[in-house]
């Protein structure tokens, strides 16, 4: 069974970070990249499979990376905190624009398991044909598989850029058997990237899988930390309900207090609370409508 080596782990937990000779390499030869891209993923793979890794929270922080990324591809401009904003401002009934449609979308994505129902939900844009052939691997590696997903689909005008992404890394969960989305491709890929074909974008896919796993693992093992963090000073909370709104924080990016299983100012209070012990971070920098995280 596989064990990553003493060197590779970090010294407060068992998530693996990837060893120098994978991440230093400047492989040019396409044998070797996607034998330096396998590596990558055999260490996302066990990282993922700890139990301690709070893969639902790790997943909802990278589709709003996600989001960050393929926004930019889109030619705008917003920040995190403003895709956040978008997102939580919303009432019923309300659009939430093109920035917040696409964080929607990711959203969406990672919560729901690598079914082509579920996908087709999130994805109305996209047949659900296509969805079903993008997850059938039909013999391939998983890598080429989800690189033959994503030049179908970025080669079809009439599928947005973030639909083409989204199914490329389901198709890569898929083959690898995760049960849920994580967003990989759209961390670690140019759209220059996404203007390729062929054996230029398979290239481009195995070097972006290297890039985008290490800020993965990063964003695993921070995830990994704060979780554990706010679980400790769990038992010290007076509040009743405590326990039962801290853990909204244990599975989303962000949240604000009116979002907690509590009255509003006991929530208020909780929030100010773990801010003020260091396990929960206030995310908007605003007043009012706070939003926070861990």
């Amino acid at each position: 069974m596989y064990a990553p080596d003493r060197e590779s782990l970090t010294d407060q937990n068992r998530i693996p970070f990837l060893p120098s000779w994978v991440t230093s390499a400047r492989a040019e030869a396409p044998e070797y990249v996607s034998f330096l891209s396998g590596a990558a993923l055999l260490h996302l793979h066990h990282a993922i499979s700890l139990d301690e890794v709070p893969m639902n929270l790790v997943r909802d922080r990278l589709a709003l990376r996600a989001a960050e990324v393929t926004v930019a591809f889109a030619g705008r401009h917003e920040t995190a905190a403003e895709l956040r904003d978008a997102v939580h401002f919303l009432e019923p009934g309300d659009l939430p624009g093109p920035a917040g449609e696409i964080y929607l979308s990711w959203q969406r994505a990672v919560r729901r398991p690598v079914q082509a129902n579920a996908l087709h939900k999130g994805l109305g844009s996209v047949s659900s044909q296509l969805i079903a052939q993008s997850l059938a691997p039909k013999g391939r590696a998983p890598v080429e598989h989800a690189v033959s997903v994503l030049e179908e689909c970025v080669s079809d005008d009439s599928i947005p850029v973030v639909a083409a992404l989204i199914l490329a890394d389901a198709a890569l969960a898929r083959s690898l058997g995760w049960a849920r989305i994580l967003p990989v491709f759209a961390l670690g890929l140019t759209t220059a990237d996404l203007r390729k074909r062929d054996q230029s974008l398979r290239l481009a896919c195995h070097q972006a899988l290297q890039v985008a796993i290490i800020e993965i693992l990063r964003h695993i093992s921070e995830c990994t930390r704060g979780v554990r963090d706010l679980a400790a000073v769990v038992p010290k909370l007076r509040a009743r309900g405590a326990a039962g709104a801290v853990e909204v924080f244990l599975t989303q990016d962000s949240a604000a207090a009116s979002a907690l299983p509590l009255p509003d100012r006991a929530a208020r209070r909780l929030c100010d609370r773990l801010t003020s012990l260091g396990v929960l971070r206030e995310l908007s920098g605003r007043d009012s409508f706070r939003l926070y995280g861990v």
